[in-house]
């Protein structure tokens, strides 16, 4: 049910999605953060997944002035929660577009009313950019730029776009590449730059450079730096190879960064933008503004290492700015052993390919207890949590746990919807998501 808001205006959620209250009478979604219910309260179905409303809203101040002060753009990446609202969110706070990873992502956003994406992937071949056409001949105002490293694909966009002539104009985003997809250097990318513009249409254009930081992280943190750099240094140095040939007055999109290493980005790429009036740097970074209590709080405490964030002529801690916002929330199933607790939560709720989920706090009969931090999720099942506890920990079945996550991306997916909360506990909205 992870398409529940396709038919958002008809739908009306029961007991079969996570989170909602058995036995209650279903609702629309609208009417879901009128009820009062607290993940806690007894009354919810767990686990359940949450925002943290008031946390996510401080990240997206953050970000936003952030990429401003640097007269950079924001696209986020909208795979993390792959909720349209959520996504509309970031545009009304100032985001220049949203980012999607396939063609199936793009669908959601163009049915949800957005029009400028980037689809910051290779699609594959011909049959992939036929069914890329036959989205868009339904959307004729979109502005769409899609990623290249191939004449392969480069002749597959084209001859799909030639077949057809009720398509938008296609924007063509070279992308360079360690560790995953993209160019490796720049006599590859001339031998692309070359076939793009032996075939280009007012419909059909090169628009631009891209890359992905993120994939050439390694464990060695000088290693990623240096890998990083090097990836940086050969997507700017391509930005003059591409202006000589193709003049000084078409706009040009620069685009990368992720949500670990966005500030290297934009002191490396900033500098080539800024000679060259025509271009546009464009962040995609998505989950920091979700946050997390895993992967992303060590990449920000490596961020703060860097030196942290500027923001207009101030220095921000990036650790100390962002804020966790998802929690997941599940009961104490069992204390079978003295220092053993199981909860009702296991892989098909939450992530753990970047680390498992972390105990923050207990809660009972409907009130907080207590601080849970000493406790440690050492093992995932199905659908079960095994908690190291103390001995003499104060942890009983049916007492409910909130866990703080590690990978958004990886987590969100796993659920139909996202319960906001205010600041009390409260859920206040519901946003659902579509994730296939």
């Amino acid at each position: 049910m992870s398409d529940l808001h396709i038919a958002a205006e008809n739908v009306l959620i029961d007991e079969r999605v996570r989170g909602f209250p058995p036995g209650h009478p279903p609702l629309p979604p609208a009417a879901i953060g009128m009820q009062g219910w607290r993940p806690y309260d007894g009354r919810m179905g767990l686990p359940l997944i949450s925002l943290d409303r008031q946390a996510f809203t401080g990240n997206v101040e953050l970000m936003m002035a952030y990429v401003k002060s640097h007269g950079a753009e924001i696209a986020p990446h909208a795979k993390t929660p792959m909720s349209t609202a959520l996504a509309e969110a970031l545009l009304a706070a100032g985001a220049w577009g949203t980012t999607v990873a396939d063609i199936r992502q793009a669908a959601v956003l163009l049915k949800a009313g957005q029009r400028r994406l980037i689809l910051a992937n290779e699609i594959g071949g011909i049959a992939a950019a036929r069914r890329l056409a036959a989205l868009l001949g339904h959307y004729p105002d979109a502005e769409l730029h899609v990623f290249v490293d191939s004449t392969v694909l480069v002749e597959a966009l084209r001859s799909a776009w030639q077949e057809r002539a009720d398509l938008p104009p296609l924007g063509l985003l070279l992308e360079f590449g360690a560790g995953r997809a993209g160019l490796r250097g720049a006599e590859a990318a001339a031998t692309i730059l070359d076939a793009i513009l032996a075939v280009e249409t007012p419909a059909f254009q090169l628009t631009g450079i891209a890359a992905y930081e993120g994939a050439a992280a390694t464990a060695n943190a000088e290693e990623t730096m240096l890998r990083i750099e090097a990836l940086m240094a050969m997507t700017s140095d391509f930005l003059p190879t591409i202006r000589a040939r193709i003049g000084k007055a078409r706009p040009l999109l620069v685009s990368a960064g992720g949500s670990v290493f966005f500030d290297v980005v934009v002191a490396r790429l900033s500098a080539a933008v800024a000679v060259d009036p025509a271009s546009r740097l464009v962040l995609r970074s998505g989950a920091i503004f979700f946050h997390d209590h895993g992967v992303y709080e060590r990449g920000l405490a490596g961020l703060d290492a860097r030196g942290g964030l500027r923001v207009g002529d101030k220095m921000v801690s990036a650790a100390g700015g962002f804020r966790p916002a998802l929690r997941v929330w599940a009961e104490v199933l069992s204390r079978p052993e003295p220092k053993l607790a199981i909860s009702g939560m296991g892989m098909r709720d939450v992530a753990m390919d970047q680390g498992l989920p972390r105990p923050l706090a207990l809660y009972r009969n409907g009130a907080y207890l207590g601080n849970l931090e000493s406790a440690e999720v050492f093992r995932l099942n199905d659908q079960h949590a095994f908690l190291a506890i103390a001995e003499d920990s104060d942890v009983s079945i049916g007492d409910v746990i909130e866990f703080g996550i590690s990978h958004p991306c990886t987590c969100l997916d796993r659920h139909a919807i996202l319960y906001g909360l205010d600041p009390d506990h409260s859920v206040t909205a519901a946003y659902l998501t579509s994730f296939g």
